[in-house]
Parts: C-alpha cells; sequence; structure tokens
C-alpha cells in the first residue's frame, strides 16, 4: 500500500533519484581473513549491480572496503540481505579535465573555497569516457556549487548506469 497524503495520484519523489547530483558509498566492515572480499563481492553475481569503484582501508584485525555501485538501491538490499552492517555516505563524483593536471585543477578550486578533501578514489568507469574520482568532502552543497561553477562535470549515479 501507498500513502497518498490523502491526495489521490500525488505522488511523493525524492532528493534519491538517478540524477541526484552525490553518489552513495557503501562502507562495510569485514574481519580481515583470506577470502571475506570475494564472498562480499560474489553476493553481486547474478544482478545488475557493478562494483563501479573500489577503496580498502586495512588493519591486522579488520578492514573497511568502500563500494560505489552501478545500483545503489538495488546493492544496499544485497548487502542487507547479507547480513553486513553498511554505512551509508554522501559523495561527488567529478569528471577529469583534459589536460596533465586535471586532480591538481579540482584541488585547487576545492582549496579555493576552503572545502576539505576527506577521501578520494577513482572510478573504474568512465562515464561520458572520461576519467573520474569519487571525493569525501566536508561540504557537498559548497563543493557541489564550486566546481560546477568553475565548468567541472559532476558525476551523478545515473551516469554509474550508463554502462549496462
Amino acid at each position: 500500500m501507498s500513502y497518498d497524503g490523502g491526495q489521490a495520484g500525488a505522488g511523493f519523489s525524492t532528493l534519491r533519484g538517478r540524477n541526484y547530483p552525490t553518489i552513495r558509498q557503501f562502507t562495510v566492515f569485514l574481519e580481515n581473513r583470506v577470502g571475506q572480499l570475494l564472498e562480499v563481492i560474489r553476493r553481486f553475481e547474478g544482478s545488475k549491480v557493478r562494483i563501479v569503484a573500489l577503496s580498502i582501508l586495512d588493519s591486522a584485525e579488520c578492514a573497511f572496503v568502500r563500494f560505489l555501485l552501478s545500483h545503489p538501491e538495488e546493492g544496499r538490499e544485497i548487502l542487507e540481505r547479507a547480513g553486513l552492517a553498511i554505512i551509508e555516505t554522501d559523495l561527488i563524483g567529478v569528471e577529469q579535465p583534459p589536460g596533465p593536471h586535471a586532480l591538481l585543477e579540482v584541488c585547487t578550486a576545492l582549496l579555493q573555497a576552503e572545502v576539505n578533501i576527506i577521501q578520494a578514489y577513482p572510478l573504474l568507469v568512465r562515464p561520458h569516457g572520461r576519467p573520474a574520482v569519487a571525493l569525501m568532502v566536508d561540504n557537498l552543497e559548497l563543493a557541489m556549487e564550486t566546481l560546477a561553477n568553475r565548468g567541472f562535470t559532476m558525476v551523478t549515479e545515473g551516469d554509474l548506469q550508463e554502462n549496462d
């Protein structure tokens, strides 16, 4: 049953749509032992969900595995069904401009706006044929506004599905 707030035919939309300007990162906590990562990755087998970025931070006892997924809603369901504790975080995706110092340009723009980059890693896919990075920043709105005003192209969740 769906709730329409008493207004038949009035649908609700959320900020979480195909073209919402941020992309979702899922962080999973794993024991640091042989086969744990493979076990998680295999859970996406047979689904349309693809890992489009991956980062691993590990220690002797545990690892934090960070994923960006082509289909985040379905991906979250798969991770939850597996009984994994997940943390969901919004990141920005930025296409790298042409030129030899593309990342320098992105970092300089964010520095000038006093936006701190907390995490960064490359995407395994190339939306629109260009390399791109995922960035966790301390101020999403300011970072997106700054980069857009400087002419950078943002990567949306919809862009991550282009290679289906």
